[in-house]
């Protein structure tokens, strides 16, 4: 009932101040999804009207804050911020250094989440931090695998909503008018995705590029997962080419328990990994479930003991085989999975007449005749099919 009459006087063109009115059981639900997306604001907007600049709107924000809501952890948080355990001094910083990006030699890159104090939780800097991570990697000819993985307790628990609701508190970087930090969210294009023949450009926004962004790199992406993966991590997490987690690593598609829908790229990574009833299933619950269980759905390729260590162990045996290969094996799956018969199998003769010959499959066969020479850097055209534009006949996904 009360959400009935805060709609009603929303709809009825009451100020989306007003929102500040409403019982404070709302207040625990995801203010600012709410707020952008109101018709009120938007007509406020039009007419110039800064809400920054009305008291109802700061006294909102303040019991916004008050009520503790600030991930899709429930509760981890404010227990994770009253720890005496300091960020990193590498991630002091906090328009940047919220990843670090480390060298495991072999052209192995490991792509860390580092916010440990916060559980890895996604505040504004942590969304630009990831994108720009694989924007830098992407054409980079010496990476041959990425491994991500989170720093601390958790591999990540989503999005940090208190920081974005309240960027000057909470110093998550971003705008300062939470609103913004929205469309800054929302926005297409992001800015970070490749650009494509003919002035055209990625599709994601930034909160879908944070994990789509992992399937447009030509070389494979491997999650390491522990502790947590919620919400705004999972769809990280399923936005890489495999994923290794513990046992006990709890997993959950959490957007339910804020009334909204997955929307950073699930849509697309989550139909390759199960079935549309499990999907359904595991999204309309928002449960959280083990590694064991997300192993047997599907959602994660296995359950080690060491997820790190098989990462590597896996991204090695990837690295001794020729880069052009790997990379158009990820390219013929990703445009394949779920397209027409008739496109499967054209796309299987594209691909493999940019490889039959060239120096990397001559040097990939020599290897089984004992000849081992050096594999040469990565075809710059071999994820091409992929792009609008793109030499091969190309399939919308």
């Amino acid at each position: 009932d009360a959400l009935g009459s805060c709609s009603e006087r929303m709809k009825g063109g009451a100020s989306i101040a007003m929102m500040s009115n409403c019982p404070r059981t709302l207040i625990g639900c995801p203010p600012i999804a709410i707020i952008a997306r109101a018709a009120p604001f938007r007509r406020c907007r039009r007419g110039g009207v800064s809400l920054l600049n009305t008291s109802t709107y700061d006294t909102y924000v303040r019991q916004f804050s008050a009520s503790g809501a600030s991930s899709d952890a429930d509760g981890v948080q404010q227990q994770s911020s009253r720890s005496t355990t300091s960020e990193s001094s590498t991630s002091s910083n906090t328009s940047s250094k919220r990843v670090e990006i480390k060298s495991l030699g072999d052209g192995i890159q490991n792509v860390v989440l580092s916010r440990p104090s916060k559980m890895n939780a996604l505040d504004m800097s942590m969304f630009e931090s990831i994108a720009a991570a694989a924007a830098q990697l992407r054409d980079d000819p010496s990476v041959r695998a990425i491994i991500l993985s989170g720093e601390g307790r958790a591999f990540c628990t989503g999005l940090d909503v208190k920081s974005v609701a309240n960027p000057l508190k909470e110093g998550g970087g971003g705008c300062h008018n939470p609103l913004r930090n929205i469309e800054r969210l929302l926005e297409r294009p992001s800015g970070y995705g490749r650009p494509y023949p003919g002035g055209t450009t990625s599709l994601g926004n930034l909160a879908q590029d944070v994990g789509y962004l992992w399937r447009d790199l030509p070389v494979p992406v491997i999650a390491s997962l522990h502790g947590m993966c919620f919400g705004g991590g999972m769809q990280i997490a399923l936005g890489a080419d495999m994923r290794f987690a513990t046992p006990d690593c709890r997993l959950s598609i959490m957007e339910a328990k804020w009334g909204l829908i997955p929307d950073m790229s699930a849509s697309v990574t989550l139909r390759e990994l199960v079935r549309i009833d499990v999907a359904k299933e595991l999204t309309m619950t928002g449960r959280t479930i083990t590694g064991e269980e997300a192993a047997e759905l599907g959602l994660v390729t296995r359950c080690v003991e060491d997820p790190m260590e098989e990462s590597i162990k896996v991204a090695k045996e990837i690295v001794a085989r020729s880069p052009d290969s790997v990379a158009a094996t990820k390219r013929l799956y990703q445009e394949t999975w779920v397209a027409p018969e008739e496109h499967c199998l054209k796309e299987e003769t594209i691909i493999q007449r940019q490889l039959l010959a060239s120096y990397n499959q001559l040097a990939a066969s020599g290897r089984n005749f004992g000849v081992k020479i050096p594999y040469a850097d990565r075809k710059d055209d071999i994820m091409d099919g992929k792009r609008p534009g793109g030499s091969s006949e190309t399939h919308p996904f």
